[in-house]
C-alpha cells in the first residue's frame, strides 16, 4: 500500500469459484448491513484500504496536497456499467485506449471523495446496483465482475518566500 501512496499504480484481485469468498474478503461481512455497523478488524480488503489512504493524507506532515476520486463499473453479459452514474438508463460504456493514458473507460463517473465516509457512500452506492441472481451455490451471487478504483493525486505546495 505504501508504493499506491508514493504514486505507483497497484492492484487488489479476487478470482474464484462461486461462493468461495471473494466478496467477503473484498468487502468483508459490511457489504450486507453497511460499513458502520462492522468492527474494524472484520472489514474487507477494500474498507481497510480507503481508511488506510486516509490515515496516511491526515497525518502527512509535508506541505502535499491530496485529490482523491473514485470510480465504480460493472462488466455484466459484455457489456460495461457504471455503478456511480446518475443515469440508470445510461448506455453501456466503451473501452479506449490513449497513448497517454493508457487504457481507460470512456465518460465513467469519478466522485470526488474527502474523506472515508464519502469513500465508503460511494462504494455502497455501486455496490446496492450490482446485477446478483441466485445461484446452487449462493442465493446472493453477483452475476458480474466489479472494479472499484481510487485515484490518489498529489502536489507539493512550494513554500513562500516572500520574493
Amino acid at each position: 500500500m505504501e508504493s499506491v501512496l508514493s504514486g505507483y499504480n497497484g492492484t487488489m484481485f479476487a478470482y474464484g469459484q462461486t461462493g468461495c469468498g471473494k466478496t467477503h474478503t473484498m468487502m468483508g461481512p459490511s457489504h450486507e448491513k453497511g460499513p458502520e455497523f462492522v468492527p474494524d478488524e472484520d472489514r474487507g480488503i477494500i474498507p481497510k484500504a480507503i481508511r488506510h489512504i486516509f490515515d496516511f493524507i491526515n497525518s502527512s506532515t509535508k506541505q502535499t496536497k491530496f485529490l482523491v476520486r473514485c470510480s465504480y463499473l460493472e462488466i455484466y453479459n459484455e457489456q460495461v456499467l457504471d455503478l456511480l452514474s446518475n443515469n440508470k438508463n445510461a448506455d453501456r460504456l466503451q473501452i479506449k485506449e490513449d497513448p497517454n493514458k493508457g487504457t481507460y473507460v470512456k465518460d465513467l463517473t469519478s466522485v470526488i471523495v474527502k474523506n472515508v465516509s464519502d469513500t465508503e457512500r460511494a462504494l455502497f452506492a455501486g455496490l446496492k446496483g450490482r446485477k446478483t441472481g441466485e445461484t446452487a451455490m449462493n442465493k446472493d451471487s453477483s452475476r458480474s465482475h466489479s472494479i472499484f478504483t481510487i485515484y490518489i493525486e498529489t502536489a507539493e505546495e512550494e513554500e513562500k518566500t516572500g520574493k
